[in-house]
């Protein structure tokens, strides 16, 4: 990866994309600093690492602790693009037939995907400001009342706006997926915070006796992390090749023609998915706690759908686990690929085209998509449970979220990179 990076800044075009990319990204860190007026945000620190804050405060990358303009982080836009991505599985036949038209057809579904967000964001805002208010003993908002709360809302939601068109500018200009590189810069950035918080717990606050203790339990992690680092990284490189030939010879055409299919097809965007859905009903929850917070209905609600609790970790799990199917089906449509081969000139060995291909392929994604689904799940549930059930920091718990979000991301951006070098090299020889 080094050594792609460094290959890549000796290109010019390439290095003003990482450049841009940067300059972005110094944008949105920033921002996340600037606090919104008329909240108090040091009464969240009396709230502790508990309920929607952990959960939030990590997609919207460290936005919350100062209650930023960033604080709703990009989690209203991926939650706006599930839904209308579902909305086109024959739903809404408008929307079917927008994407059946291309790029018209997708500037069509992103406008629609623009103003969801907006109606999304300034709900949600005024939720969790509201939520948050009722529950902090300080009070977060300072002058309580329907006029500061749709201000905040509307501060919040323009946040929102702001990043969205922010990541929009990093996938058109710079490097990588934009919205997956706004959270992935602020994972990173919190990353030394959280290692001087967990020395701090078990290694500099403990006693002489428990010292030792800690330092194994510091290292125990790190080794764990590398561990996982690589295994995340070896399943995300991992791809299922299947033969294609030609009905006619083309010119320049290689011997052995494949069709490359990635065990885990979806990537990290389940995860990032799963991350932003069950904010959206714990956010509701919040509005009624003050008057509801001890009915037995929301209890049960609250038990599902928190982070905190054995319940809540298993039905983060299996949305991961739904929405690697439903990813996996979008990022590689079957019928399309189908077509495209017959089109070409090509086929499966063995397999009739048209719709033989597509059944073929279709059992293929279902496979693969088993697998990658199986593997995001064991890796962010194993993390979140033993925060659970072993009292380990709730960081620790979203820590398997994070990772996946990390390395994903990482992956994707060298590959993009090498990409860009190949075509060049390509390029260059051709002239």
């Amino acid at each position: 990866m080094l050594k792609t990076l460094r290959n890549a800044f000796k290109v010019k075009e390439i290095r003003s994309k990482i450049l841009f990319t940067l300059g972005v990204l110094i944008v949105y860190r920033l921002g996340a600093q600037i606090t919104v007026p008329g909240v108090n945000a040091g009464a969240l620190t009396k709230l502790g690492s508990t309920g929607l804050i952990p959960l939030l405060d990590t997609v919207s990358g460290g936005g919350l602790a100062n209650y930023s303009i960033f604080s709703m982080g990009v989690s209203p836009f991926i939650t706006a693009q599930i839904v209308v991505q579902l909305l086109q599985m024959d739903i809404v036949p408008k929307f079917v037939e927008w994407s059946k038209q291309g790029e018209v057809g997708r500037r069509k579904l992103n406008q629609v995907t623009r103003y969801l967000t907006i109606i999304l964001a300034f709900i949600q805002s005024i939720g969790i400001t509201a939520g948050f208010n009722s529950l902090s003993q300080m009070g977060l908002v300072k002058d309580p009342g329907i006029k500061t709360f749709v201000s905040i809302g509307i501060i919040l939601t323009g946040g929102t706006m702001l990043i969205t068109w922010l990541g929009e500018q990093i996938t058109d200009k710079g490097l990588g997926n934009g919205v997956s590189m706004i959270i992935f810069a602020g994972i990173i950035a919190r990353l030394p915070s959280g290692l001087h918080q967990i020395i701090k717990e078990h290694v500099l606050n403990a006693s002489k006796g428990e010292m030792w203790l800690g330092i194994l339990f510091v290292v125990g992690l790190i080794v764990a992390v590398l561990v996982i680092v690589t295994f995340v990284t070896w399943v995300q490189q991992a791809n299922r090749k299947i033969p294609i030939q030609y009905t006619r010879r083309e010119a320049g055409a290689g011997d052995n023609s494949y069709l490359p299919l990635k065990v885990n097809v979806a990537g990290v965007i389940p995860v990032i998915f799963a991350s932003s859905f069950i904010m959206t009903p714990q956010t509701i929850l919040m509005a009624f706690q003050a008057s509801h917070g001890e009915d037995a209905w929301f209890k049960v609600m609250s038990d599902i759908f928190s982070m905190q609790t054995v319940t809540g970790s298993i039905v983060y799990t299996v949305l991961i686990v739904l929405f690697t199917f439903f990813y996996a089906f979008v990022q590689v449509n079957p019928e399309k690929v189908a077509e495209n081969l017959t089109k070409q000139g090509s086929y499966i060995p063995g397999v009739w085209p048209g719709k033989g291909t597509e059944k073929y392929l279709s059992g293929v994604l279902m496979r693969l998509s088993t697998v990658g689904a199986l593997f995001l799940g064991v890796i962010a549930l194993l993390p979140q449970l033993a925060a659970n059930l072993g009292g380990l920091p709730q960081s620790i718990g979203l820590g398997g979220t994070s990772l996946l979000i990390v390395v994903g991301v990482a992956l994707e951006s060298t590959r993009q990179l090498e990409g860009l070098l190949m075509k060049r090299k390509y390029v260059g020889f051709i002239r």
